[in-house]
């Protein structure tokens, strides 16, 4: 059921505890890709993930923007503090929560939100509002996952399957001249920069031009199957926390 789409009597007779709430940023991808890559793929893996479980899943909306300071060069990218962020992802599941969706998949599409996420979930759960877990779907597609750049290739291949019009073509050679290799500047296994644009000219990091659509089909189905074993385990898990030892 999509929050979206549904009615508040529709919600009152949905029989479920099993929730997903897609997040992501609203930040530069180079030249060639959209502002709003990171809520575009948490949406499609949702929906991916949820098309594959044979039970009822409450969808909720996406949030748009997360902790992308590290791209405030770049004009149209917008973000928050962590803490604002924590507190709104947290009340945000926590309303859900109110309404016996306690069971909670926070599906995630930017990086920069990771720390942050796992530092909810952690909160929600210990404090008994919400089981609530992080899930980052960049990190679930196997031997994809080593190419994760920004505005790469596993972004655009995913963009190229999902939202193939939201990809400027005509932008590729100018995505990948001005791209960076790797992710940062990093000496002694430090890495010296904080922000994007003091290693990457246009924002790019990885070769946007292998990451075609049949890449993106693989990325979506890897992902997806990945978002439906998790939403099984969270589904069925013991929720109930450890006495004290």
């Amino acid at each position: 059921m999509d929050l979206r789409d549904a009615t508040w009597t529709d919600v009152r007779d949905c029989e479920t505890d099993l929730a997903v709430v897609p997040v992501g940023s609203t930040e530069q991808h180079g030249p060639h890709a959209p502002l709003g890559t990171d809520v575009i793929a948490a949406e499609a893996v949702a929906d991916a993930g949820i098309a594959r479980v044979d039970r009822e899943v409450v969808r909720a909306p996406a949030i748009p923007v997360g902790v992308a300071e590290e791209h405030r060069q770049f004009p149209g990218t917008m973000w928050v503090s962590d803490e604002t962020f924590r507190n709104y992802v947290r009340e945000a599941v926590e309303s859900l929560a109110h309404h016996g969706f306690d069971r909670v998949v926070i599906v995630n599409g930017h990086g920069g939100n990771v720390d942050a996420l796992r530092e909810v979930g952690g909160r929600l759960t210990r404090d008994g509002d919400a089981y609530a877990v992080p899930f980052t779907w960049f990190e679930a597609v196997g031997e994809h996952s080593a190419e994760m750049g920004h505005g790469g290739p596993l972004e655009t291949a995913l963009l190229r399957h999902c939202e193939p019009d939201l990809i400027r073509e005509d932008r590729m050679d100018e995505a990948q001249a001005g791209r960076a290799d790797g992710w940062g500047e990093w000496v002694s296994y430090t890495n010296l920069a904080y922000d994007s644009a003091e290693f990457s000219e246009n924002g790019v990091v990885g070769d946007p031009a292998a990451g075609d659509e049949r890449r993106g089909e693989e990325l979506l189905e890897l992902a997806g199957d990945a978002l439906a074993r998790l939403l099984e385990a969270v589904a069925e898990r013991d929720v109930s926390r450890p006495e004290r030892r």
